[in-house]
């Protein structure tokens, strides 16, 4: 490799390192403005779009980039505001990081609307998948030590009786909450891809 084409990979490096940053910045701002759907979920689970900036920037700059941003910005979460010690910012990297990622590695490998829909779909079957084991192994646990098991299942049984225990509330709850997060961020992603990759890639 010549000279010029180290100066050339090294400014894609420090431009990729910033827009990195950005983004992470903004999807880390993004976790702050968050809402609950009553009478669907219990009020502790909150709709964001946090990983939006995630997408934006995987699809721009490759699954990797992606999954770097959901890191950071959890991180920075970790740093200033968490309430769980870590565990709730790890679950999130693996659950909204699953998503991510599979999305832009669908995205890389065909740069078209079936690649999108594909990675929409597969994102959001790999985000039930890994965010029900982690709230059954993991998150619920933890928040049962805190709140009382008894009493978070109880708010999933008083919206739906078929919750009795941990399993059928991660089945009923926790599965049906990360699809409709991750169907959100699908819809909200689809008319805007084309436009935030092509301005990222700048």
């Amino acid at each position: 490799m010549n000279i010029e084409s180290r100066k050339t990979c090294s400014r894609l490096s420090t431009k990729t390192l910033v827009k990195v940053a950005i983004l992470s910045a903004i999807a880390y701002i993004l976790m702050f403005i968050s809402a609950p759907i009553p009478g669907i979920f219990p009020d502790f689970l909150k709709l964001d779009i946090s990983d939006i900036p995630a997408i934006f920037g995987g699809m721009a700059m490759g699954p990797m980039a992606g999954f770097m941003i959901v890191v950071i910005k959890n991180l920075l979460q970790l740093i200033t505001a968490t309430t769980t010690g870590g565990i709730g910012e790890i679950a999130n990297i693996l659950i909204g990081g699953t998503y991510v990622y599979i999305l832009c590695y669908s995205y890389k490998r065909r740069s078209d609307i079936k690649g999108v829909l594909t990675g929409f779909v597969v994102g959001t079957i790999g985000m039930a998948v890994v965010g029900g084991f982690m709230n059954y192994f993991v998150m619920l646990p933890f928040y049962g030590n805190l709140m009382g098991l008894d009493a978070i299942i109880g708010m999933g049984s008083v919206i739906n009786p078929k919750v009795h225990d941990l399993l059928t509330f991660t089945l009923w709850m926790i599965v049906p909450f990360n699809i409709v997060k991750a169907t959100m961020m699908s819809l909200i992603t689809l008319p805007l891809y084309k436009k935030m990759a092509a301005l990222l890639k700048k």
